[in-house]
């Protein structure tokens, strides 16, 4: 493995812990409201190595009992479980951010696993504007998100024009007997789209009432706003 960045410690990352955030190179979707879009479209090295990673791990073990991956889009990489299951070894709490575009990986990750969190960005249709043709595999990570085998979220960034109250409903039905589906406030600074980056956020209480109705199909809505 080989990673774009290092974040030693976050307290916002993995909910109750402390954490080291690491981020992958590369990803399989064009958001165009990504903050990371320099490790999407074109990362460069310096890298940092899987071995040094895990030192810097081992050495703040007093400081951080946690790791999320991020990127990036962490389950591109095929070698990841083995990386993983080094972190658990070690006895570190694993958390794992993605799109959900690689059911297979994810399924090989699961043992090494603590906590998923699924980007659930918009309704299906609106995907293809995020440069995926197919969702069925995004399909398939939900539905093995469901079986409750690793504590999970599903999570949005309320992007005006991606998220829109009629998205909301067919969002919720794919999150149906969901446990937790967070919220969050779209930062127009430095989005991969210029054009993006003019967009004004929607006020608190818009993303307020997207919770509203979401809680007809989920167990518990959180607000990070």
């Amino acid at each position: 493995m080989k990673f774009s960045g290092i974040q030693k410690t976050s307290l916002i990352d993995f909910p109750d812990r402390i954490a080291t955030v690491l981020f992958t190179p590369g990803c399989n979707l064009r958001c165009p409201f990504c903050h990371n879009w320099r490790i999407v479209l074109e990362p460069k090295p310096p890298f940092l190595r899987e071995n040094m990673v895990l030192e810097i791990l081992e050495s703040r073990k007093k400081y951080v009992d946690a790791v999320v991956i991020t990127g990036g889009e962490p389950t591109m990489h095929k070698e990841i479980p083995k990386f993983l299951k080094k972190l658990k070894d070690r006895k570190f709490a694993v958390k794992l951010d993605t799109n959900g575009f690689y059911p297979q990986v994810l399924e090989a990750c699961l043992p090494y696993l603590d906590y998923v969190a699924l980007d659930l960005k918009t309704s299906l249709e609106k995907y293809p504007l995020l440069g995926a043709k197919d969702t069925a595999k995004l399909l398939k990570t939900i539905e093995i998100l469901k079986t409750g085998r690793v504590n999970y979220e599903f999570r949005t960034t309320v992007v005006p024009r991606l998220v829109e109250a009629e998205d909301i409903v067919k969002m919720g039905e794919l999150a149906k007997g969901a446990k937790n589906f967070a919220f969050q406030q779209f930062i127009p600074e430095n989005a991969m789209d210029k054009a993006f980056r003019k967009l004004k956020p929607y006020p608190p209480e818009k993303i307020s009432a997207f919770a509203e109705t979401m809680k007809k199909y989920v167990e518990n809505v959180v607000l990070r706003i």
